[in-house]
């Protein structure tokens, strides 16, 4: 029987160690709860934007000009978190539909079709305005890099939050609470 040489090793080592952070680094992105993350647009006003909703029916501006609070959410089909927040997000714009909060999802480098299989398999609010991004407009706009990506625009219409990867009702709920509260997140 043959020894693995040196290179093996230290090959395996290496590969084992690597590992190990990948590991770490998705564990503990994984049990932390949704937090703002930096951008360049937050504390600047909301790039302004009309988007054709993605069932034909007509077009949403960006931000809503009737809304107290613009929530918008980046999503995809193939997104396997978008997936996982759907529902949260769904069970924001309930919570939140007397308060002046409109929710906006726009769809991020989709098919149309897909996008809106997505959404009949699950679940869809009259709350909630569902967009297309022809050319990537919004996403290039808000500085998106990858989904889910989530952003609040206060009643003064300047960027106040966005959060990156999945997002849970508490957090977004918190978020939009401290933006109703005081107008600006702390």
């Amino acid at each position: 029987m043959r020894r693995p040489g040196r290179a093996a090793v230290v090959l395996a080592v290496a590969v084992a160690a690597a590992m190990a952070v990948l590991a770490g680094v998705f564990a503990t992105r994984l049990s932390e709860d949704p937090q703002p993350s930096d951008s360049p647009l937050v504390g600047a006003p909301s790039p302004v934007l009309t988007l054709p909703l993605l069932d034909g029916s007509g077009e949403i501006a960006i931000p809503d000009p009737e809304a107290r609070v613009t929530v918008i959410n980046f999503f995809a089909s193939w997104c396997l978190e978008c997936r996982v927040e759907h529902p949260d997000l769904l069970a924001v714009a309930e919570a939140f539909s007397d308060s002046g909060v409109r929710l906006i999802q726009v769809a991020y480098q989709d098919r149309l079709d897909d996008s809106i299989a997505f959404l009949n398999e699950l679940g869809v609010s009259p709350l909630v305005r569902y967009a297309a991004d022809p050319g990537s407009r919004a996403a290039i706009a808000f500085g998106v890099f990858g989904i889910p990506e989530t952003f609040f625009i206060g009643p003064d219409g300047v960027v106040a939050a966005r959060f990156t990867g999945p997002s849970d009702s508490l957090s977004l709920g918190r978020q939009i609470d401290l933006i109703l509260g005081s107008g600006r997140p702390e």
